[in-house]
């Protein structure tokens, strides 16, 4: 027994020998040896004072200006007494020049069981090269990290006189999978994550320079709502409760305006057991607002300010590239009612008609539905197989069935229909709003209506929570609300064709 458990200790000290290549059983080696000779592969610390960028940018010839570096070598060039190669930090390469005679024999000892992939810092001055290339002459140099693992580094190679590029690591599953490879060596996959980090803050700018308050509302949550959707399920032990992680915000939002909060917004997180594709993820990020005193008509006008502001500020353009076509997010957007859309490119007027009129309008343009769905999800399959793909350029659809909308203020002038808008760029919905129902007896009535829905089938539909009618009994004034899909947005305004080219760690299946 206490061989094997002396076994286990040092099989979790370092990679079990049969997991290990070649590469990195010599990488394992050079790091003994660095050990042997008193050198920590893993200091603590080093102070750095430029970066590549500054280096470059700020160079001044004869100046030979004092820098401090620190990054990742990714080209290498061992010579005799002399070396190159190339480091890359944050912001990008540069090159670094080293002789023996100047960083002494015990460091250029250490350079030569360095590898690509290894974290140096070194420290010197700038200077351009006889082939006119900005670089560092090293003075001195450290050992950051010792890579145990070999990255995969893109080759060229000259094929009939022209260069080819070769073992690039560039398979889409595995750059998902181990994004932190991905951004080593494909350092302009970074520019999409920048963006998005300017998006978020260029959005919340626009709100908090209206005076709402961003605010956080609970993930764990003993009633999901808020949209149509199945949830993850888990278990509190403590409480011994059944809880659901949140497919929206909305509900708990609200319950906020009824305080007396006149605007409130949150970036949240939220999750949503359905499959998943080029445009779904399970987790994913949204932002909800919630204006009091306001209705969708006012918020249809703030969200063409809000993306078109979003674009210039992050693009310096009003339109972008997205899935091969060129969208112009200059306002005013086209507005277009669900009804008057599904007939333009259908041919089809659904207005008024009963679930079976509407299932056998379905059947003669060739859908196969579900026996077990009522008429709002009909329509929406309508609108999904043969309306929304072709809205290519910012296009506002409103006016849905109430069925469709049960958290939704009921439209004045039109039975049946609420006031509701859901914004479509590229052939994909990006933000959905209402009017927000306020009146807690209406209110009731449907959540009940889709409490019936789910006893007929349907596991997107919504339960009847009694703490949030119980809020807006107490009164909630007229209210407009907004729910924006961060990563749909970001994937139009970087021109990415993947959900998963804008979240750094995307779900996949099990390896």
């Amino acid at each position: 027994m206490q061989k094997e458990n002396e076994q286990n200790k040092k099989s979790q000290e370092q990679p079990t020998q049969l997991s290990l290549n070649d590469q990195m059983l010599r990488r394992l080696e050079e790091r003994q040896h660095l050990i042997e000779a008193g050198i920590n592969p893993y200091p603590t610390q080093f102070e750095v004072t430029h970066s590549s960028v500054e280096i470059i940018k700020d160079f001044e010839e004869e100046a030979k200006a004092p820098v401090s570096v620190a990054g990742r070598i990714m080209t290498i060039r061992k010579m005799g007494k002399a070396s190159f190669f190339h480091l890359q930090d944050s912001n990008g390469r540069i090159q670094i020049y080293m002789k023996k005679d100047e960083v002494g024999e015990a460091t250029y000892n250490i350079f030569k069981l360095l590898d690509i992939g290894d974290i140096v810092g070194v420290k010197g001055f700038s200077f351009r090269t006889k082939t006119g290339e900005i670089s560092v002459h090293a003075e001195s140099l450290e050992l950051l990290t010792k890579s145990l693992r070999p990255i995969p580094v893109a080759k060229e190679k000259e094929v009939d006189g022209e260069k080819v590029i070769f073992d690039a690591f560039s398979d889409k599953e595995m750059r998902y999978r181990q994004r932190y490879v991905d951004l080593i060596v494909n350092p302009e996959v970074k520019q999409t994550f920048i963006k998005r980090s300017a998006i978020v803050s260029s959005m919340r700018n626009f709100f908090t320079g209206q005076g709402w308050l961003e605010v956080e509302t609970p993930i764990l949550q003993p009633i999901y709502g808020g949209a149509a959707a199945r949830p993850f399920t888990t278990h509190h032990n403590a409480l011994d409760m059944q809880l659901y992680l949140r497919i929206a915000n909305e509900l708990y939002l609200k319950r906020l305006i009824v305080g007396g909060f006149d605007g409130v917004f949150e970036f949240a997180k939220d999750f949503r057991n359905e499959g998943i594709d080029r445009f779904h993820n399970p987790e994913f990020t949204q932002v909800e607002l919630y204006v009091a005193y306001k209705d969708y008509n006012w918020m249809m006008k703030m969200v063409e300010e809000l993306i078109c502001r979003t674009a210039l500020a992050v693009n310096q353009s009003d339109s972008t590239m997205f899935l091969g076509n060129e969208i112009s997010l200059k306002t005013p957007f086209r507005r277009l009612s669900i009804i008057d859309a599904i007939a333009e490119y259908t041919g089809k007027n659904i207005a008024g008609q009963s679930e079976e009129e509407l299932r056998y309008t379905a059947k003669d343009l060739g859908l196969e539905l579900d026996p077990k769905i009522s008429s709002g999800k009909i329509i929406d399959e309508i609108f999904g197989e043969f309306v929304e793909p072709k809205l290519i350029q910012p296009t506002f659809i409103t006016d849905y069935p109430t069925e469709m909308s049960p958290l939704a203020k009921e439209h004045p002038s039109q039975p049946g229909i609420v006031e509701r808008f859901e914004l479509i760029v590229g052939g994909k919905e990006v933000c959905n709003s209402f009017s927000e129902l306020n009146d807690p007896v209406i209110q009731r009535e449907r959540l009940e209506s889709q409490a019936k829905l789910r006893q007929r089938g349907d596991e997107e539909a919504m339960i009847v929570d009694e703490d949030f009618l119980r809020a807006i009994e107490y009164g909630m004034p007229p209210c407009a609300g907004l729910g924006i899909g961060i990563d749909r947005l970001v994937m139009i305004l970087t021109g990415q064709d993947s959900i998963r080219d804008v979240i750094f760690f995307p779900h996949l299946k099990p390896e």
